[in-house]
């Protein structure tokens, strides 16, 4: 049986670099934030034939806009979003694209202030924060009648320390994706982030159930023995399953479009992130938290 936490200080600065790695790159760059959060402009144009994304892309960049982003959507349309115009910019742009990629209709267009740009923000953090306490308490909950020494908030309290880590991994990766590659966030790559997050504490809770039922199959054992046979047990079905999972993330980032890029990216690196955290650093934190318990007792 391979003993994962003899190695588990490795671990421990491996996650270390990792944590200093976001927090860094966040502190230096930060995140590039896109039109959902700094507000901007949306339009959906209807096109009577199969729009040529190229050209429209290209029309775009002459009217020197800044970032932009172009998608497709159903019935022959493209949804374009770029920062805030004024009237005679919105004209424009529609001549410019009418002009190199045909006919159109516009059937909508939305203008984003800054204000609730800056709404949407305060609602994506207050989304991140509530779900890891929402996580704290469930497993608190589901684990309060596991055997002792180890107390169900220590159950939870791992997993949330492991989520932050995968958390500001996936952030550091985009601060540098925001500011060498210009990829900007926006709320679908919140959706990323919360189902990364639900990911992973999902391949947690794996580990930690079958530490709960070691815990009462082996009395005498102590908290190292069943934690370490407990990872044993389920490793392969963890990495089964994770890879399950890329192997589907992978096609999409080849096959899937500029439109889902990013997020399907953003997936894909968080539940590599997250199925490493769910081994090799939540159950040690669990060992280290309850050896720093027992000692100062």
């Amino acid at each position: 049986m391979f003993n994962t936490l003899k190695y588990s200080k490795f671990f421990f600065v491996v996650s270390g670099l990792i944590l200093l790695f976001g927090i860094v790159s966040l502190s230096l760059y930060g995140l590039k934030l896109g039109i959902d959060f700094k507000g901007g402009s949306r339009m959906e144009l209807q096109f009577t034939q199969p729009p040529e994304v190229t050209k429209v892309r290209n029309a775009v960049a002459t009217q020197n806009l800044g970032n932009f982003q172009v998608q497709t959507a159903q019935n022959n349309s493209l949804i374009i979003q770029t920062q805030s115009l004024e009237k005679e910019q919105h004209q424009k742009l529609l001549d410019a694209i009418k002009k190199q990629a045909g006919d159109f209709t516009e059937t909508h267009y939305d203008s984003i202030g800054p204000l609730i740009g800056k709404e949407l923000s305060r609602g994506a953090f207050w989304q991140l924060l509530f779900v890891s306490l929402g996580i704290i308490f469930y497993i608190g909950y589901a684990f309060r009648k596991v055997a002792k020494p180890v107390t169900s908030w220590r159950f939870g309290g791992a997993a949330v320390i492991a989520l932050f880590h995968d958390l500001l991994f996936v952030l550091g990766v985009f601060s540098l994706l925001g500011h060498f590659k210009g990829v900007e966030v926006d709320s679908l790559f919140v959706t990323a982030m919360l189902t990364v997050l639900g990911f992973s504490v999902h391949d947690t809770i794996v580990v930690f159930d079958r530490i709960r039922e070691n815990l009462r199959l082996y009395p005498g054992q102590g908290i190292e023995f069943v934690v370490n046979h407990s990872i044993a047990q389920t490793l392969v079905r963890s990495l089964n399953t994770s890879l399950t999972v890329l192997f589907v993330l992978f096609s999409l980032l080849l096959f899937g479009g500029e439109t889902i890029r990013w997020f399907v990216f953003a997936l894909f690196i968080g539940i590599i992130i997250g199925t490493y955290s769910s081994i090799f650093i939540a159950s040690p934190v669990l060992v280290l938290w309850q050896k720093w318990r027992t000692r100062s007792v």
